[in-house]
């Protein structure tokens, strides 16, 4: 028995060191966010008690301010097209990395709307941006803008969602102890970057994107940043989310990419139901990102619904 108990520990011993030598092989987090990394970045940085928030000040200082949030993991740069229609219209866009992606820091915390709300709301402050602001949300991006719309309602005049999240997260396995965080940053994460190509309808007019992707892959504390915001997303009520938006009176536009295989767009309807004075354009010949295949109508619609609504 005590020879059998003997194996068992090496076997088991064995498979432990397996897997972590494996995790570590697997792990694309080799370096730290520091000062030396953040040289390297463009645009500006602001410090938060929660940390750096890496962000873009761009338009006419006179002009009109509209936020831009980013989703899931693809940094501030996947609103490259819309900010460069709405400077150009004389807009002042503000767009930054949320906290664990792009350059923004990633501090060891919840990843919940709360904290995104602080890092928004820190950010326009920072800026001396106190008046009412218009606010657009991607994908993730759409809870953390209307998270945001609900709870400081004062400070968002119009609110525009592209193809948002409408459903909760099912983290699976990953949410186990010891175990999850494992699974999450061996197995997950490392096969992210190729994995956002699927937000494309036409992925090949893209040949860069995987690269980009993975410069901010390379700092530690980005695979943690998403677990936790998957296992927070686990216990969102969409439909009481979007409902308390509608309440405020803030105008919301929401934009759908009819092919749409991320968040199918017959899943609009969670948004619609809920928002019954929402304007919606759907769009065809685009995915995930029709802001971006389909960006000059996107922008034009855009445009004129925040025309439509320049007070608030």
């Amino acid at each position: 028995m005590r020879r059998l108990l003997t194996v068992a520990a090496t076997v088991v011993a064995a498979l432990i060191a397996v897997a972590l030598a494996f995790g570590a092989f697997s792990n694309p987090e080799t370096r730290v966010l520091d000062a030396a990394a953040r040289a390297e970045a463009p645009g500006r940085f602001i410090a938060s008690d929660q940390g750096n928030t890496h962000y873009e000040l761009a338009g006419p200082d006179g002009g009109r301010t509209v936020v831009l949030v980013h989703g899931f993991s693809v940094p501030y740069y996947i609103w490259d097209s819309t900010s460069a229609g709405l400077t150009r219209a004389g807009y002042r866009v503000l767009r930054y990395d949320l906290y664990g992606r792009g350059y923004s820091d990633r501090p060891d915390a919840a990843y919940d709307g709360a904290m995104y709300d602080r890092q928004l709301l820190s950010l326009l402050d920072s800026l001396r941006i106190t008046g009412p602001v218009d606010v657009a949300g991607l994908s993730f991006g759409g809870f953390a803008t209307a998270h945001f719309a609900t709870t400081h309602p004062s400070r968002v005049r119009a609110l525009t969602l592209v193809d948002p999240v409408v459903e909760p997260s099912d983290p699976g396995v990953v949410a186990l102890p010891v175990i999850g965080p494992w699974l999450w940053q061996s197995l997950v994460v490392p096969g992210m970057a190729e994995g956002q190509l699927t937000d494309f309808l036409h992925p090949e007019n893209h040949p860069a994107w995987v690269d980009q992707y993975r410069r901010q892959m390379r700092y530690r504390g980005f695979g943690r940043a998403l677990r936790r915001t998957a296992l927070n997303m686990a216990s969102v009520d969409f439909d009481a989310l979007y409902a308390r938006v509608a309440a405020t009176g803030v105008p919301v536009l929401l934009v759908w990419g009819k092919q749409d295989q991320t968040i199918p767009f017959t899943l609009s309807d969670v948004v619609r139901r809920n928002i019954p004075s929402v304007e919606f354009v759907a769009v065809d010949s685009a995915g995930h990102l029709p802001h971006i295949e389909q960006a000059s109508l996107v922008n034009a619609r855009l445009l004129a619904f925040l025309a439509a609504h320049s007070s608030n």
